[in-house]
């Protein structure tokens, strides 16, 4: 699948992309970070247009999330509830911790393999409303992006000679970078809300 996916990338380039993506988010085995990283280096190497790229990159991740929203509003919690076996309490506590903490689970979840595949259902089931939902995932969703297209794009040629274990922890160094940028606006949130 791996290598399928970059050659369709190099021979189709955008349109691979925004496939790529929306079909990742929505939970296909798609790596969709490595993926980016390479469509930035090859943005560098001018094999792909790089406002093109970019645009389809962010166009497919933010489809991706519409549509498992969309499809979580669609089925909603009753589903959910019979599928995970979960007990009424579970579920309870469940909703009103991602409604307190949803917005962040859903600009940061990006960046975690396997909870954007399930952030944007919950957020549709949760029910939290399409405009809260946007405003988050949206922003982290081109985040996302930017993170690992630039990723590629200053790495260059030289993603091919990362062994396969450091490209494995690509995603892992993008949240890392997220995070400390989360942290450094929630410290400054609260210096001044203290004023």
């Amino acid at each position: 699948m791996d290598r399928t996916a970059f050659e369709w990338l190099v021979r189709f380039g955008a349109p691979t992309l925004f496939f790529a993506q929306v079909f990742g988010i929505f939970g296909l085995p798609i790596p969709d970070e490595l993926l980016l990283t390479v469509a930035g280096a090859l943005i560098r190497k001018g094999q792909l247009n790089g406002p093109v790229t970019v645009i389809a990159a962010i166009a497919g991740a933010l489809s991706g999330m519409t549509l498992s929203y969309g499809l979580g509003r669609a089925v909603g919690m009753a589903v959910i509830r019979r599928t995970l076996h979960l007990n009424e309490r579970a579920v309870e506590r469940a909703v009103r911790w991602f409604r307190r903490l949803g917005g962040w689970l859903l600009t940061f979840g990006y960046f975690v393999p396997g909870v954007r595949h399930v952030t944007a259902i919950l957020a549709g089931s949760a029910p939290i409303e399409y405009s809260r939902f946007a405003r988050f995932a949206y922003a982290g969703g081109v985040l996302w992006c930017g993170v690992f297209l630039g990723l590629g794009y200053y790495a260059g040629d030289r993603w091919r000679t990362l062994a396969p274990a450091a490209r494995a922890h690509l995603p892992i160094v993008g949240l890392m970078i997220v995070s400390s940028l989360a942290v450094y606006l929630l410290a400054r949130k609260d210096q001044s809300s203290v004023r």
